[in-house]
């Protein structure tokens, strides 16, 4: 048989091809004959195992290990980049030396079934330097591969018959590669078929890996030594080229041309760090005693190869260029990033050296391009243990979740003519990626067809006004020229594009793996228009908010959840804090609500690591009974945006008023945890009109940013739907509820607060249906004659579900005169509203009674002096100063109607009271002084009480004043008068 007419082809194959591969099998120098027969090395290896005797302790293995890369005079090549001449990869199979019959023969330790290699990072090869041969014609006995798909050549020494080892040189052919396999070179040795398959390492360094399966047990390889040449088509090569070998193996001394371009197939490693090293694996059929074979067992070596030098002189000019899907301003957007890396070196035979590989990339986006929290609705996360099982060939979601991709990705390599590989970007679980960074992605790359898959780590950091900056650090040494990546577009893009018009540059530092200095490279894109088309954003960025309040039922007068919503649109300034007052009537009922302790409102706070957000919900910080309601932000831009819960809890005293609600949000959304963010609103009561107010100089600011994702908040809802615990007002008289909204304006360009006052309608309905039938007590303790000054004591109750007063009118009888003289000291206003307000600094000469009110909104009751406090009109004003949990002033006019004190109280609040009692002073301190005897004639100590409910109802009724000391004085006299009848009836009956 003629060897040189056994001509194969292997697959045309991936990104890396060019695979030198081991698959010399032990030699013996001055052993060795020719022999092309089959059944003769079949029965030689046959009768070689049948006569050997008990051989020595083996050990199976490879030894002599070698790969090196000459030029054509045999030299080393250690220029990086180069094109060689010939890789030479060398081995010899452990063997040794038994006796048979006298004589000696040698046996190898193990035969041979598999053999993988991974050769070093950055060695290339280019499966298309040659055409391939079919498969069908590489296995015709009758037919050869061309002389144009020869790749190199394969010296193998293997087992000839009756111990004689056999060597022969066979040529190495480019084969069509099946599916999965990126290159697949073929010989045909002793007429037995073997092939070779190589393809990308699909784990880093994606160096390139050759295999070697299931060698034919008829072949026991001693020896192996492969060879491949840098420029196959070269004509240096043609005296070895296929047919110009002999069977023998040696040269013919033609000159076989192949016909073809010259194309480098070989391109080493472009980066000069430390000596190369291709790593051996070999697994055996047997190992031992051929007669009494051991298990398959596997073997692990290296063999050095001198590094690479030269990288100083290596050319290096990649480039990039950047485009958003939107030439819009704030609005959410796509982007198009390409990565071009020139490489003429690569594919020219004559060039010295290719160019580098990018080794670390470090690309800027411009300041404002964000990223867009739209995007996390719906969003999950890669893990690394799912990224491990993405593959060549793996269905899409049985590796990365599908919901994880954000983007997909084109590579073009000079290598692969004419072949595109695609891929795809996929968000990294927050953490838990390589960088243990809240914001990382993944790029994968594959090509199913020749069985090429890369996967590489992008950590994605933004800085304190979420501007990003995208690093890649040990890319793999793989060639490409053009590299794409597209974000996926629409409303829910992952990037929001710059707030106003004009130019803006991405930047990229390009380092490259040669080590010399690095390239920066910057592109340029225009927004030429606001979100929606709007015009350009001129100046400071607009504010007009939106404002609703109000409750889900209004009927009057009963419970019902509270709705706020505050809303802002794409372009505007961001929100920053607000200051709200609820529409008159409307309250909240404290009473039985616990309240959030300081303590675990701080410990909300400090969640802010990487699961402080998973901890509040899995843990909430404060109690489920001091729980009101819950909050609901929606951040983003564009039509859709990412709604994140959170929850609302009554707090005690905050930055000075006595109350505070406090919102407590996990800032979770899609995969993404950005902590705790917890914002307390402090609360207050007006005095004067009993509104409630939601304090915004004396309430945390809202964020505009967290953990460099800008919020872009544009809708915030506060729910309060505690169970009876927001009232609805018992007026049903046209209200408002008010806000007061702070522009702060943007991260980018932040402005002092920017006030928008805004209000929203609220009306409560059937105020009708509500009764208004309170109670007033009143009466007199003391000195009953003309002249005396009692005490006075008023109770009014209310009845329960009534509506609440709106004003009271109460003329005492003509009996009681207000006693001028008796009026020491008078609280100025300003003396009344300075420090805390509501009396606190009024003198204590200014005090004339005291009043106590029960609410069934409060725990306890509020009670406070009584003042008369300076006014416009002829006599002081009396103020009722309640205070407590919160303070409340009642105010009324005193003036005298023919004759009697009248006293008007107007503007009471719209808030339920069960229970209210006056006590006002008398003697010495009695404002109130008799201008006749009480008890004569007390029929006639009548008030007159005209009351207004706040649902326009009048109570008019003329309560009795008791005089207590006259009743005292009718029930002596009545048990006196009884004694006396009883002694009298006693003594007539005696």
């Amino acid at each position: 048989m003629n060897d040189a007419k056994h001509t194969r082809r292997v697959p045309s194959a991936g990104i890396a091809g060019a695979f030198a591969v081991p698959a010399r099998l032990l030699r013996l120098p001055g052993r060795g004959t020719p022999s092309g027969r089959l059944a003769t090395a079949l029965l030689g290896s046959l009768a070689l195992a049948l006569a050997l005797t008990a051989p020595a302790s083996a050990s199976f293995g490879l030894s002599d290990v070698e790969v090196s890369f000459t030029d054509e005079e045999g030299s080393p090549v250690t220029q990086a980049g180069a094109h060689p001449f010939e890789m030479t990869t060398s081995f010899e199979v452990n063997s040794k030396e038994v006796e048979e019959g006298g004589e000696s023969i040698q046996v190898v330790d193990g035969q041979l079934r598999d053999l993988d290699v991974d050769l070093p990072a950055g060695f290339a090869g280019n499966p298309t330097a040659v055409p391939t041969c079919d498969t069908v014609t590489f296995l015709d006995v009758n037919e050869s591969c061309p002389d144009s798909t020869v790749l190199g050549t394969l010296t193998a020494s293997l087992a000839g018959g009756l111990g004689i080892i056999v060597e022969t040189t066979v040529p190495v052919y480019n084969l069509a590669p099946a599916p999965g396999v990126a290159q697949k070179q073929g010989f045909i040795i002793q007429e037995v078929p073997v092939t070779l398959n190589a393809t990308v390492n699909p784990r880093p360094p994606h160096n390139v890996h050759a295999s070697l399966s299931n060698t034919s047990q008829v072949l026991e390889v001693f020896s192996s030594e492969l060879t491949l040449w840098g420029n196959p088509a070269a004509k240096a090569h043609d005296p070895l080229r296929g047919s110009c070998l002999d069977e023998d193996g040696t040269s013919t001394g033609d000159n076989c041309e192949a016909g073809i371009e010259v194309k480098p197939f070989i391109t080493l490693p472009r980066s000069c760090q430390g000596p190369l090293r291709t790593e051996f694996t070999a697994t055996s059929w047997w190992s031992g005693d051929p007669l009494h074979p051991g298990p398959s067992v596997s073997f692990a070596t290296g063999a050095p190869s001198p590094a690479m030098g030269g990288c100083a002189s290596l050319g290096f000019a990649p480039s990039i260029s950047a485009e958003p899907s939107t030439r819009a301003a704030q609005s959410p957007t796509g982007l198009e990033f390409s990565l071009e890396v020139p490489n003429p070196g690569l594919s020219d035979p004559g060039a010295e050296a290719a160019n580098s590989d990018i080794e670390k990339t470090v690309v800027t986006l411009p300041e404002g391009m964000t990223i867009n929290p739209s995007q996390a609705e719906g969003l999950e996360a890669c893990s690394e243990a799912q990224l491990a099982r993405e593959s060549a060939d793996s269905a899409p979601g049985e590796g990365c979740p599908e919901a994880s991709k954000i983007g997909s990705i084109e590579v073009e390599t000079p290598l692969l003519e004419r072949r595109l590989l695609t891929g795809d970007l996929f968000v990294a679980k927050p953490y838990e990626n390589p960088f243990g960074s809240l914001i990382a992605v993944y790029v994968t790359v594959r090509e199913p067809e020749l069985g090429i898959f890369v996967s590489q780590p992008l950590e994605v950091s933004p800085d304190s006004k979420g501007r990003l900056t995208t690093t890649a650090e040990d890319m793999p040494q793989l060639p490409f020229s053009d590299f794409r990546l597209r974000f996926r577009e629409g409303a829910r893009a992952p990037l929001i594009s710059p707030p106003g018009c004009g130019t803006f540059d991405t930047k990229a530092v390009l380092y490259p793996w040669s080590g010399t200095p690095p390239v920066e490279s910057t592109s340029s894109f225009q927004i030429v228009s606001g979100p929606n088309n709007s015009p350009c954003p001129s100046g400071a960025a607009p504010f007009h908010p939106g404002f609703e309040a109000g409750t889900l039922n209004n009927a009057a007068g009963r419970y019902s959840p509270f709705d706020m919503r505050i809303t802002r649109g794409d372009g505007e300034q961001d929100l920053t804090k607000f200051s709200a007052i609820l529409p008159p009537g409307v309250v909240g009922k404290i009473a039985g609500v616990a309240k959030c302790p300081d303590a675990a409102i701080a410990l909300a706070a400090s969640r802010k690591g990487p699961h402080g957000g998973q901890e509040e919900l899995d843990h909430p910080s404060c109690p489920a009974a001091s729980q009101i309601g819950a909050t609901t932000a929606g951040a983003g831009v564009g039509s859709q945006l990412t709604y994140v819960p959170g929850k609302l809890y009554l707090a005690g005293p905050y930055n000075g008023d006595p109350l505070s609600v406090v919102s407590i949000t996990p800032a979770v959304a899609g995969p993404f945890d950005a902590g705790t963010v917890v914002v307390r609103i402090a609360l207050t009561l007006n005095p004067v009109t009993g509104v409630v107010e939601a304090d915004g100089a004396a309430s945390d600011a809202i964020p505009h940013i967290l953990k460099g994702i800008p919020l872009n908040l544009r809708d915030l809802r506060v729910h309060v739907d505690r169970p009876e615990f927001t009232l609805n007002a018992t007026s049903c008289k046209e209200e408002q509820a008010r806000a007061t909204l702070f522009g702060g304006g943007t991260v980018l360009a932040p402005t002092a607060d920017t006030p928008v006052s805004l209000s929203s309608r609220y009306q409560a309905a059937g105020c009708a249906s509500l009764g208004f039938e309170p109670r007033l007590g009143i009466k007199l303790k003391g000195g009953t004659k003309r002249g005396a000054h009692p005490a006075l004591k008023a109770v009014v109750t209310p009845r329960k579900g009534d509506a609440n007063f709106s004003r009271a009118v109460v003329t005492l009888p003509r009996s009681a005169f207000l006693d001028q003289a008796h009026i020491r000291t008078i609280c100025t206003r300003v003396q009344f509203a300075a420090g805390a307000g509501n009396g606190s600094q009024c003198p204590k000469g200014a005090v004339y009674g005291h009043a106590r009110a029960w609410s069934p909104l409060l725990d306890q009751p509020l009670s406070g002096p009584v003042f008369l406090r300076s006014s416009n009109h002829n006599l002081p004003d009396m103020v009722v100063a309640l205070h407590g949990l919160v303070d409340i002033e009642l105010s009324a006019r005193i003036d005298s109607v023919k004759g009697g004190i009248r006293s008007t109280f107007t503007g009471i609040p719209d808030a339920p009271v069960s229970r209210f009692i006056l006590n006002m002073q008398g003697g010495k301190k009695g404002l109130i002084v008799n201008s006749r005897h009480l008890c004569r004639k007390p029929a006639r100590n009548r008030a007159k009480a005209n009351l207004l409910g706040q649902n326009g109802r009048f109570s008019r009724s003329k309560p009795r004043v008791i005089a207590t000391a006259c009743q005292k004085r009718r029930k002596a006299k009545r048990s006196s008068h009884a004694r006396v009848s009883g002694v009298a009836r006693a003594s007539k009956a005696g």
